[in-house]
């Protein structure tokens, strides 16, 4: 059982379908830290970008951006009979929309705008203010909380995180084939790694955790002693 005594901020980074979700939400729930999914918001993004019509192929139309960040709100909302937090964009509850293939081959293209990313960034460091937050993303450790006190970078075979994924999508009954979802990941780790703002990188000061061969209670198990050391 993790124990801690002295709230800290724990930033996870890696990997698209790493896992890194499932990860960051099972700590915060052992420590009774907030959770806050950073991808969670660049997908809420992509979604109204998609519902106003601002991307045609690999564009987007980055005239209409400002007037559109400036009237957007995302959100976290506690849904009692889930037990879990819920991503709502402009009060409505997106969380299985954000989910869906049309957003996954797009958010990486949204997340690359240097506009989107530093009103994102801005939003995730106010939240992370009151310290006791579990974070994840692909630039929390390097750029949204540089002076986190744990950090963690996660990796996995490019096919295994293939089959993850594939799996998730068949269970929400959205038919794909494993290429199909292993090209979006290798494109998607492509631009996250060599996008000109934050790209995706190991901060010096990360632990790395590559969970291939995991399951989530032995990841739990490798991070105990980790956030036991930090909280004391």
């Amino acid at each position: 059982m993790i124990h801690a005594m002295n709230g800290i901020v724990i930033a996870i980074d890696g990997f698209s379908s790493c896992g890194k979700s499932t990860f960051a939400k099972q700590i915060a729930k052992k420590l009774g830290y907030l959770y806050i999914d950073s991808g969670a918001m660049y997908r809420a993004v992509t979604l109204e970008f998609i519902r106003r019509n601002i991307i045609s192929k690999n564009k987007v139309d980055e005239t209409q951006i400002p007037e559109i960040l400036s009237s957007i709100n995302i959100g976290f909302h506690f849904n009692p009979d889930k037990k879990a937090y819920e991503t709502t964009l402009n009060g409505e509850v997106v969380e299985e929309d954000i989910r869906s293939p049309k957003v996954a081959d797009k958010v990486s293209l949204v997340a690359a705008i240097p506009l989107v990313r530093e009103k994102m960034v801005e939003q995730q460091q106010k939240l992370g203010e009151n310290k006791s937050i579990v974070m994840d993303g692909r630039d929390i450790g390097t750029v949204v909380f540089p002076n986190a006190e744990l950090k963690i970078f996660m990796t996995a075979d490019p096919v295994i995180r293939a089959q993850r994924r594939l799996k998730e999508l068949n269970a929400k009954g959205i038919s794909i084939t494993l290429d199909e979802v292993l090209k979006n990941i290798e494109e998607r780790d492509y631009i996250d790694q060599n996008r000109e703002v934050a790209p995706l990188r190991k901060a010096p000061d990360a632990v790395v955790l590559d969970n291939s061969h995991m399951t989530v209670d032995e990841q739990m198990e490798w991070v105990n002693s980790l956030v036991t050391e930090r909280t004391r």
